[in-house]
C-alpha cells in the first residue's frame, strides 16, 4: 500500500510546492514614528495581476483621516521625516485623487482611523511596480501624514506634518 501511495504523495508534495514558489513580487514597509509621535504599523504590497495591492494596518493615530502616501526617497533618518523627500512621481504629473489618471504614483487614499486610532486600509492600484520600471517603489518611503488629503492642493494635497515614516523594501 505506501508503495502504490508514495508517487501519489510525491505527486502532490511537488505540485503544491510549485504554487508555494510563487513569482511574483511582495514588498513591506513598517511604519515608524516621527518625533513627538506613537504612530506604527506596517503596509505591504503584492502584485495582483497589472496591479499592485495595497494593504495597510497602522496604530497610534488621532481619529479621522490621515494622507497617506508613497515618497521618493527611502529615507526615515530625520526626525521629522522630510529625508523622505516628497511624493513619488516619475510620471511629472499634478497631484491628485488616487482613481484619477492624472496623479502622483505615489498618490494613494487616505487612512480612516476609527475612535481607537486605528486604520486598515486595502486598494489596488495601478500607477506602481514592485522590482521594475519607472514606477518601482523599492527603496522608497511610505508616509503618514498629520491631515487629510484634500486630493487638490498642489503639491501634496495639503495633508501637512508627517506622523509616521517606513521604507518600502522587498519581502
Amino acid at each position: 500500500m505506501k508503495i502504490v501511495f508514495a508517487p501519489l504523495a510525491l505527486c502532490l508534495a511537488i505540485a503544491g510546492c510549485a504554487g508555494m514558489g510563487s513569482t511574483a513580487p511582495t514588498a513591506i514597509a513598517s511604519l515608524q514614528p516621527t518625533k513627538g509621535s506613537t504612530v506604527t504599523g506596517t503596509v505591504n504590497f503584492s502584485r495582483q495581476g497589472d496591479k499592485i495591492l495595497v494593504v495597510a494596518s497602522v496604530n497610534g493615530l488621532k481619529p479621522g483621516a490621515h494622507g497617506f502616501h508613497i515618497h521618493e526617497k527611502g529615507d526615515c533618518s530625520s526626525g521629522d521625516g522630510m529625508s523622505a523627500g516628497g511624493h513619488f512621481n516619475p510620471g511629472g504629473h499634478p497631484h491628485g485623487h488616487h482613481g484619477t489618471t492624472t496623479r502622483h504614483a505615489g498618490d494613494m487614499p487616505n487612512l480612516e482611523a476609527n475612535s481607537y486610532g486605528n486604520a486598515t486600509l486595502a486598494v489596488e492600484l495601478d500607477s506602481i511596480s514592485i522590482g521594475e520600471g519607472k514606477a518601482d517603489i523599492l527603496g522608497r518611503a511610505v508616509i503618514v501624514h498629520v491631515n487629510q488629503d484634500d486630493y487638490v492642493s498642489q503639491p501634496v494635497g495639503n495633508a501637512g506634518g508627517r506622523l509616521a515614516c517606513g521604507v518600502i523594501q522587498k519581502s
